[in-house]
């Protein structure tokens, strides 16, 4: 057994710091052939001066002298070039390695999805340092194995190895003790545990943690360079980088997880407010018009009960399209992996049939926003139909959409009746959706316009220009 590097405390040394030290002893090389190239010339040139003696004005000497010169001048220059080449070697090989952690860093940056961009990761790692095999594994805080994803192997002989490593063994190692591992014969070591039945017969192994700031760990493990050669100390360090990626990719998924259950639990707390308050208001209708029937069948107005009775079921229909709308905008808004036009769309023709008035919508260029931004948009845009069914009246409505440099410009434009903002008391604001509306602009920062005037239709612009 050969262990030649079970150390895990340079794992955040910088890239290329190894290197770096390698042409520092390069260049300090260079520096004393530089002072010392002149004197032994020099010297060299005495001594054979002294040693040709007389014999120096002769052809044969002169023949000699050039020769002793010449030799000594080709082995300056030998060995100046010598590390001149190393040095352009270790810096081919260092651009190679920052080319595939900023392609690596683009892939943890993307929108793939988190086993994509580490199996992307593992490739790089693989491909940098010449290695035939490679994995990475990812554990949760409970210790179980969550994703784990494999290059060099197929997906045939990976059925056929069954089921993924438990985290025993040398990879146990790596993942509980932290350690890294860098073994010419990992199958001499006392705690290999061996490979299954189909596992590609394995030797060298070059092992490094995953260390993740939340709750998830890993390792990244290569084996079986190309050449047959051990793998070396910077090629340790190299592969830590990649873990690195690795990590920064795992916390971003497990970040943008909680932002995705932090924004289902705010929006079900929205849509239970806005539920509460608009059956609040509901049912106090309902409560004074049943004590207006009540009153009226008791006098003997049965005339009164009647138009009561009918103003009730007129509050029973409202509510029951309240409802319907309510349904499918939230079953559309499920959908917005279909795209933010197409989620729009979806909901636009089944709201034209149930409210039967017309709707044209016009995109000048499809926007790219985030999921949680379209939601928000989506539910701005629902509201506000929901304001032209009830309140205004409108044959028809036009939704435009327009994608800016880094946000939307969305208008809702009616031809209704029309109102006068500045008129609305605060009890009727909730009637009309506008403090939600404007509380949903604000929570992903945008600005909400509402323009209307009687008799000449309502435009309600909201205008997203990006994070700041």
């Amino acid at each position: 057994m050969v262990t030649l590097s079970t150390n895990s405390t340079s794992s955040n040394q910088p890239p290329g710091d190894g290197s770096r030290s390698k042409r520092r002893r390069h260049l300090r090389r260079l520096k004393w052939i530089a002072i010392a190239a002149p004197i032994g010339f020099v010297g060299l040139l005495e001594y054979a001066l002294y040693a040709l003696g007389p014999s120096l004005n002769s052809w044969q000497g002169h023949v000699l002298l050039g020769s002793v010169l010449l030799m000594g001048a080709l082995f300056v220059y030998g060995a100046v070039f010598t590390i001149v080449d190393q040095m352009q070697q270790e810096l081919e090989q260092q651009n190679r390695e920052l080319e595939s952690l900023r392609i690596a860093g683009l892939d943890v940056a993307s929108e793939l999805s988190l086993d994509t961009v580490l199996l992307k990761i593992v490739d790089q790692a693989c491909n940098l340092i010449r290695a035939r095999y490679g994995a990475l594994s990812v554990y949760d805080e409970a210790n179980t194995l969550e994703t784990f994803v494999t290059s060099g192997i197929s997906d045939a002989q990976r059925a056929q190895i069954g089921s993924p490593p438990a985290g025993k063994g040398l990879l146990g190692v790596v993942l509980k003790e932290g350690e890294r591992l860098r073994l010419s014969d990992l199958r001499q070591d006392e705690r290999s545990c061996g490979f299954p039945p189909h596992h590609p017969q394995m030797r060298s192994l070059l092992a490094v943690p995953v260390v993740c700031s939340g709750p998830r760990s890993g390792n990244l493990y290569l084996s079986e360079k190309e050449d047959g050669s051990d793998f070396t100390e910077d090629e340790e360090q190299t592969l830590a980088r990649f873990a690195t990626q690795a990590a920064i990719a795992i916390d971003n998924a497990y970040l943008h997880l909680q932002v995705r259950n932090l924004a289902v639990v705010e929006e079900r707390l929205r849509i239970a407010r806005e539920m509460h308050d608009g059956q609040a208001q509901v049912l106090a209708y309902v409560n004074t018009k049943a004590q207006a029937v009540k009153e009226f069948l008791r006098s003997g107005r049965t005339e009164d009960a009647s138009q009561q009775l009918e103003q009730l079921a007129g509050a029973a229909r409202e509510v029951y399209a309240d409802v319907r709308e309510g349904i499918l905008g939230l079953r559309v808004a499920s959908k917005s992996k279909d795209g933010f036009i197409a989620t729009l769309r979806n909901h636009l023709e089944p709201w034209k049939d149930q409210c039967g008035i017309r709707v044209s919508l016009v995109v000048k260029e499809e926007p790219s926003l985030r999921p949680d931004i379209e939601l928000q948009l989506m539910r701005i845009i629902q509201e506000a139909l929901a304001n032209v069914r009830k309140h205004s009246g409108a044959s028809q409505v036009r939704v435009e959409v327009k994608a800016l440099p880094r946000g939307v410009k969305i208008v809702v434009k009616d031809d209704g009746v029309g109102f006068v903002p500045e008129t609305l008391g605060r009890s009727q604001i909730p009637r009309f959706g506008l403090a939600t509306m404007r509380e949903r602009a604000e929570a992903i920062g945008a600005t909400l316009r509402i323009q209307s005037e009687i008799d000449k239709g309502t435009r309600v612009e909201v205008e997203y220009l990006g994070s700041q």
